[in-house]
């Protein structure tokens, strides 16, 4: 979190984590006292997952009867003994508009303009929360989003204790230049895309938060179940423990900034920085404190698949990493009941500052959740800044995303991945490297010599090598390596990328050893980088959430 939210949590600190249980309780009081209600994602303008018997589910009078009505296909149930109800309704063809009831104790609740399509939800940290305003060519790109069948849902930011019931805030809305603008912009171009091959109507699901981990979008049954998220619990408990003292003290320096800044508003100076904030109760860090509050009152909406965009604020933890970015992938498709749903992940792009030594081990990290059935990854290695951990080339990104799911889920014959590194011979001094996704031949982007690439001997000092296309396959050499042991490519935080395929389509870094990777670095703050006003918290009181149908 950076100095920009400082003002905010300041004042919501220490508030936060009441005012969520607050804010749960009314939720769930008013789940008690007989009103019929629907949970807070079903809304008129929505998009339902089509070919499927969806979940449809909310609160009634205990026992009472319910009914659910769509595109001409009814379920009844009653409700349980706390009120709760839920329905499968469908399976519904893809188009519409649909008009969904719900009958029950006290009236009719009544959803207009309900399309039948396919939906994804789209989480993870910034560079998924990136808005389409911010991105390359935004003002052409805003004007041309005018998609009345693509439906965006963006769901406020909370953290949760425990597991919530409602949404912070959130409206489903047809996709038009006034509301693409203020959507992921990697949700929007992979989305477009998609609409554009598919021609069915698309939902899409906005649930993410910048500089935010891989722990705190986990079930925290599941995180506490896996012996590698022991550190973070050990960590957390440390900073829970110290809170009361750091709140105190940062009270006393924001005192003294407010003076300063004051002081320097009055002289016509620029003000002084803000301090940040202590990590405490209600922070976006918290163990499952995001899957609580922005993915739990999801499930079990029917969805085609999930899109996810993080790993930056886990750098530095790769070996954990590597552990814990499947647990989480198994935990939504648990949680979801929908049997293993398409997972699909961006690979980090290049970036050049703050530990970039460790950079292409998290990339590494990442690509073993491949082994998971159902994955699949786009790479953007070679799209990045240097100095900029938030890219603008989104539009890229979403392609590439879209690629994988029209190539993996959708069917489609078209390559969707970049040279894929096979296998590795040595002939003398040189190392030949062999490749998957070739699409018809292997392409250097730098001229005969390939860049990015480094070799190493039996004593593992990696020297540049000399890398060049021969007859289907990349022969790597150095003058300094008379025998290869390894070869790696895109090895840097931020690298020289140069091997693509007739498709255009980059090879994801590799490497051809298994030596050991760097130990991971205690749990702590996991980067420092300042977040903009996309990352700034949002609550809304339960007294002024507006109900779908109400």
């Amino acid at each position: 979190m950076g100095r920009k939210t400082a003002r905010l949590f300041l004042s919501g600190i220490l508030l936060l984590a009441a005012s969520l249980a607050v804010s749960c309780s009314r939720d769930r009081d008013s789940s008690r006292n007989g009103e019929l209600r629907l949970a807070d994602v079903f809304q008129s303008h929505m998009v339902l997952q089509r070919d499927m018997e969806v979940p449809v589910w909310g609160w009634t009078e205990p026992g009472a009867a319910v009914k659910v009505t769509v595109g001409g296909r009814e379920a009844s149930t009653r409700a349980d003994e706390k009120g709760k109800w839920m329905v499968k309704v469908g399976p519904l063809a893809p188009g519409g508009p649909y008009e969904l009831t719900v009958e029950g104790p006290g009236g009719k609740i009544r959803l207009e303009d309900v399309l039948a399509g396919d939906v994804w939800v789209a989480s993870g940290q910034s560079n998924m929360d990136f808005l389409l305003e911010e991105a390359k060519n935004a003002e052409e790109e805003i004007s041309r989003a005018r998609y009345p069948r693509i439906r965006l849902l963006r769901v406020g930011k909370m953290v949760g204790t425990e597991p919530f019931d409602f949404l912070s805030g959130g409206t489903w809305k047809p996709c038009n230049p006034d509301t693409a603008k203020e959507f992921s912009a990697v949700a929007y171009f992979f989305g477009r895309k998609l609409h554009e091959e598919l021609r069915v109507p698309i939902g899409l699901i906005h649930t993410a938060w910048g500089g935010t981990c891989v722990e705190a979008w986990t079930p925290l049954e599941d995180l506490e179940a896996c012996k590698a998220a022991a550190p973070i619990f050990g960590w957390w408990r440390s900073i829970m423990k110290s809170f009361p003292q750091r709140l105190k003290k940062f009270q006393e320096v924001h005192g003294r900034w407010k003076e300063a800044a004051a002081r320097a508003k009055e002289e016509g100076r620029p003000l002084p920085e803000e301090p940040y904030p202590p990590l405490g109760p209600g922070h976006d860090h918290q163990p499952a404190g995001l899957y609580n509050a922005m993915v739990h009152p999801l499930v079990p909406f029917g969805i085609k698949g999930v899109i996810w965009y993080q790993g930056e604020a886990n750098v530095g933890r790769a070996r954990q990493y590597k552990t814990l970015f499947p647990l989480l992938i198994r935990s939504w498709r648990k949680a979801w009941g929908q049997g293993p749903f398409p997972f699909l992940f961006v690979q980090l792009a290049g970036f050049g500052k703050w530990d970039y030594k460790l950079w292409p081990w998290l990339r590494e990290a990442q690509e073993a959740a491949l082994e998971l059935p159902e994955t699949g990854m786009a790479t953007a290695v070679d799209i990045g800044e240097k100095d900029n951990i938030h890219p603008r080339n989104k539009q890229d990104v979403g392609l590439r995303l879209a690629l994988v799911a029209l190539a993996r889920v959708y069917g489609k014959k078209i390559e969707y991945s970049g040279p894929r590194f096979e296998s590795m011979r040595v002939e003398g001094s040189r190392a030949l490297i062999s490749f998957t996704h070739v699409d018809g031949g292997l392409v250097s982007k730098t001229g005969p010599n390939l860049a990015g690439f480094v070799v190493a001997g039996e004593d593992r000092i990696f020297h540049p090598a000399r890398a060049r296309i021969e007859g289907g396959c990349v022969v790597v050499t150095s003058p300094k390596v008379s025998r290869p042991s390894a070869v790696r490519y895109a090895w840097a935080g931020f690298p020289a990328c140069s091997l693509y395929n007739r498709a255009g389509l980059p090879a994801p870094p590799f490497r051809t050893d298994a030596w050991p990777a760097p130990p991971d670095r205690p749990c702590s703050y996991p980067l420092r980088y300042a977040v903009t006003r996309r990352d700034t918290a949002r609550t809304v009181p339960a007294a002024s959430r507006k109900k779908a149908g109400h």
